[in-house]
């Protein structure tokens, strides 16, 4: 834990001295995967874009959640529907 809170205090440090959206994103990925947001790199840029071009990140928040939880009740249906087939 230790070392990659270090890593992730260096590449802060390495935006600061030099803006880059690659290592912004990369910083930003990095967060994500250490609070389990669940996000892969694809997902987690298309939601950087949509808050850079002025969506409320709070929203968007709910929106992902809600997105969640409508796959796993779908999930859960499905299943439902093949064991009862079984």
């Amino acid at each position: 834990f230790f070392g990659f809170r270090r890593h992730c205090f260096e590449r802060m440090a390495a935006v600061r001295a030099k803006p880059d959206a690659e290592d912004t994103f990369e910083v930003v990925y990095e967060m994500s995967r250490v609070l389990n947001c669940g996000l892969d790199r694809q997902t987690l840029a298309i939601l950087m874009k949509l808050c850079d071009n002025g969506v409320n990140p709070e929203a968007l928040a709910e929106v992902v959640k809600e997105l969640r939880r409508e796959t796993a009740a779908l999930k859960q249906e499905e299943e439902r529907d093949y064991e009862a087939k079984q």
